[in-house]
């Protein structure tokens, strides 16, 4: 067990009463014992775990392998089940626990039931992708700490494991679940694997397993014919939306650095990811440090043992999901009379076909086996049209394959664990050339000397204009132009994706060819491309593969730079210039919509146009009389008071589906910030989208004119939290995408923000950091600790970060826990 000690008399002094909160974990009693040094960890050394307030983990050691264990036994304590359900989902054991047609684990991919994921992670194993990855030495493989780290990792999560067991667990999700057990270092490499490939092969899950050869016959009409090209391009225009999680991952990043901060501030870094609130891609808050070796402080997805997203003494950063594809399509001609060939310059190729055996629960509780053969090309697996699949059926003519950019990558945690002990932004930019393991998302960074980074140095398919051009298909034309993922003629050996000197794998993009920006006043990202990252210096220079340039940014996107310029320039209504940790908090949680900006006076003006108070929509004429006065008086944001919010961001969401958009002034790209806007008043379909709104609320029993918070919380613990911030669409920084209930409103989360962290670097002093994460640390329901920050969010409460060791000395909840390390 976990021990836990008191300082000694000589050194307790004025500490005492701070420390007298010190507990032990799972025991009763704890004996006096020496404090544990802060020297070496490991091999029967202790671990010391120091937590703040709200249950925030200062986990300290002596080396990498004891800074894992700590990590492990700390994380799993908060999320044993949702760790353990993202181990199940790796092993490929769903079926057999849960039941083939059980939901999967949508954190770590996109398929239609369990047995569909375990179909795909079975054949992950079975090729014994992962091991071969672990095995090469770095940069390609894991680095020395990281394996020490993964290693630790594993020993702590399952020390906690074997104390708690499977009946002891508190979490009613997996209390008593056989599938809760000890995990290997490679199931911990695994689940690092599906999150790096979850934005391409883990999106195709359907379609890979589904995919079967067409029987012999007709031809049939290819996924390329006239007849149904332009639907087969919108399916999978659409499907590449979901791939790269839209509506589902999002994040706004804003540096400043000498020329932007304000007051004494050397430098502001405002991280705010959208990450779903329930899942394996749940973030965990922690602090680590190996004194002399690493400090680093922030959060992490469950189960990687270093700081994604986070700041060290000098140097601050975090990621926005990329529009940069990590994936292609090939056609491949097919042999005639034998759709298990194909044609590479002209020379005949068999398919490889694999026999995948699954383990499933029948409905009596008996096992059964599942057996299906998947097949692959040389340029990966085929994919065929599955259940929320991509539309690309595989035809007697021709067959559509997956290639993707992070089947190698096993270097992500490489890349972290260097950004975790960089010092500045030419560090970020050293690190993230050496590794090239970010999967797909692109870093902003600030630094003590003042200066901001803006770097999509991740990983990239070797797709260049020119190739693009040369060996796209009739389908890939249209898809890359506006998607920038490339469909390409697998039957032309020279359409092969290139390969640059500098890059870390042959097949990507070398970093010399990805757009970096580096600025003393400011860099921005809201997930749109490279284009505006700073307007008074457009990026220009990338491929279209890395995203498109010249093209209408979102309302976000407009909202994120009109907010730094007009902090920078002062003209935001709030003292001074420049941006300081305290400005940035408050402008993040005003909640302030670029919609509203835009076509709030216009919405007010539709509103009142309508004959005696009845706008159409499909349940009849709805009376929207009420909604008037409070659009006229509301003040365009999504506080919880607003009144008017929540129709107006019902009412954005359906008028985006119009055809040609809802705006009557369109998009120029001389000024991408103010256009498009004005809105069509007149137009009907944008008129019978605000009564589908209205309606859509009456049908809840929701007031047109309630307020925002009334109808839009979460229930945790029988406890109802109202919640402040809007849609993406609304242009709201503060994003809160709800589960829309018909019959109730807006009654859950699904994803929005997430970790909130805001660094400032005073010339000299350590940072001065704002922290909340909206959703806790803890998945567990008994946990005092599974919904405190929510009610901080709600109330639009910072903490205050404790960084030095004398700032957590100092928090009135100190507990410590020691743990020894083998």
């Amino acid at each position: 067990m976990p021990r836990v000690t008191r300082l000694p008399a000589r050194t307790r002094g004025a500490l005492a009463s701070l420390l007298a909160g010190i507990t032990l974990a799972g025991a009763t009693a704890a004996p006096a014992a020496p404090a544990p040094p802060d020297g070496p960890a490991g091999n029967g050394r202790p671990v010391v775990i120091r937590y703040t307030e709200h249950g925030v983990p200062h986990i300290r050691a002596g080396d990498w392998r004891g800074l894992g264990y700590g990590y492990g036994y700390a994380s799993a304590t908060d999320n044993l089940c949702v760790l353990a359900d993202a181990y199940l989902t790796v092993r490929a054991e769903r079926s057999r626990h849960l039941g083939p047609d059980a939901p999967a684990d949508s954190g770590l991919g996109v398929a239609g039931d369990s047995l569909t994921s375990d179909l795909y992670f079975q054949r992950l194993k079975d090729s014994r992708t992962v091991e071969r990855l672990v095995a090469q030495p770095p940069p390609l493989g894991p680095e020395p700490e990281v394996r020490q780290l993964v290693d630790g990792y594993v020993r702590g999560y399952n020390r906690y494991v074997a104390e708690t067991g499977t009946a002891g667990a508190d979490d009613p999700a997996c209390r008593g679940k056989a599938w809760v057990k000890p995990v290997t270092a490679l199931d911990v490499y695994r689940h690092f694997h599906a999150v790096a490939t979850m934005s391409g092969a883990g999106t195709m899950m359907d379609g890979i397993t589904a995919a079967r050869p067409p029987a012999p016959g007709p031809s049939g009409t290819s996924a390329t014919s006239p007849s149904s090209l332009e639907a087969t391009a919108s399916g999978l225009g659409a499907a590449v939306r979901a791939a790269r999680g839209d509506g589902e991952l999002g994040s706004n990043a804003l540096a400043t650095g000498s020329r932007g901060s304000g007051g004494d501030a050397r430098a502001v870094l405002l991280a705010n990811p959208h990450f779903p609130w329930h899942g394996a891609r749940r973030f965990w808050q922690s602090h680590l440090t190996i004194p002399g070796r690493l400090d680093v402080s922030g959060a992490s997805l469950l189960g990687f043992p270093a700081v994604l997203i986070g700041h060290n003494r000098d140097l601050a950063w975090t990621h926005t999901v990329s529009t940069a594809a990590t994936y292609g399509l090939y056609e491949v001609p097919l042999v005639p009379g034998d759709p298990t060939r194909y044609l590479v310059d002209g020379v005949p190729e068999p398919m490889r076909a694999h026999r995948v055996t699954v383990r499933v629960r029948a409905a009596d509780g008996t096992e059964d086996t599942v057996r299906r053969t998947l097949w692959e090309t040389r340029y990966g697996p085929v994919t065929g049209t599955g259940p929320g699949g991509f539309p690309l059926p595989w035809t007697t003519r021709s067959a559509h394959v997956l290639r993707d950019a992070n089947a190698g990558n096993l270097r992500a945690v490489n890349s972290w664990l260097g950004l975790g002990r960089a010092r500045d932004t030419d560090d970020v930019r050293r690190v993230l050339t050496r590794t090239q393991g970010l999967p797909w998302v692109n870093t902003v960074a600030a630094d003590r000397r003042g200066r901001t980074l803006y770097a999509d140095l991740q990983v990239v398919p070797h797709v260049t204009d020119d190739l693009a051009e040369r060996c796209s298909t009739p389908l890939g034309e249209r898809v890359f132009a506006v998607s920038g993922v490339p469909v390409l003629d697998g039957g032309r050996g020279d359409c092969a994706w290139g390969s640059d000197p500098d890059a870390v794998e042959p097949g990507l993009l070398g970093p010399a060819r990805l757009p970096i920006l580096a600025r003393d006043d400011y860099v921005v990202n809201a997930n749109n491309s490279p284009w505006l990252t700073n307007p008074a210096a457009p990026l220009t220079d990338y491929p279209r593969v890395v995203g498109d340039k010249g093209t209408p940014r979102s309302l976000r996107t407009q909202e994120a730079v009109l907010t730094a310029e007009r902090r920078l320039a002062g003209t935001d209504g709030l003292p001074g210039r420049g941006l300081t940790r305290t400005a940035a908090q408050h402008l993040l949680f005003r909640d302030h919509s670029r919609a509203a900006e835009l076509a709030g006076a216009d919405a007010v003006r539709l509103c009142r146009s309508f004959p005696g108070g009845l706008a159409p929509s499909s349940r009849g004429p709805v009376d929207v009389s009420a909604a008037c006065p409070a659009l006229e008086a509301w003040d365009g944001t999504f506080r919880r008071d607003s009144r008017g919010a929540l129709l107006f961001a019902r009412f954005v969401l359906k008028a985006e589906a119009v055809p040609g958009g809802p705006w009557r002034t369109p998009f120029d790209p001389a000024d991408p910030l103010h256009t498009p806007r004005t809105l069509a008043v007149d137009d009907p379909q944008v008129r019978r989208a605000f009564g589908e709104a209205a309606a859509e609320l009456r049908a809840a029993g929701i007031a047109l004119d309630a307020p925002l918070g009334v109808h839009q919380y979460v229930v945790r613990g029988g406890e109802r939290i109202p919640l402040h911030g809007g849609p993406h669409q609304a242009g709201v920084l503060n994003v809160i995408t709800p589960r829309w209930d018909p019959a109730a409103g807006a009654t859950e989360v699904t994803t929005g923000t997430s970790f909130l962290q805001v660094t400032e670097f005073p010339e000299r002093a350590a940072p001065r950091v704002s922290t909340l994460l909206t959703y806790a640390q803890s998945s567990d329901p008994a946990s005092p600790h599974h919904a405190d920050q929510t009610r901080l969010y709600s109330r639009g409460t910072w903490v205050p970060e404790r960084f030095t060791l004398a700032e957590i000395l100092r928090s009135p909840h100190l507990r410590t826990v020691v743990l020894t390390a083998p």
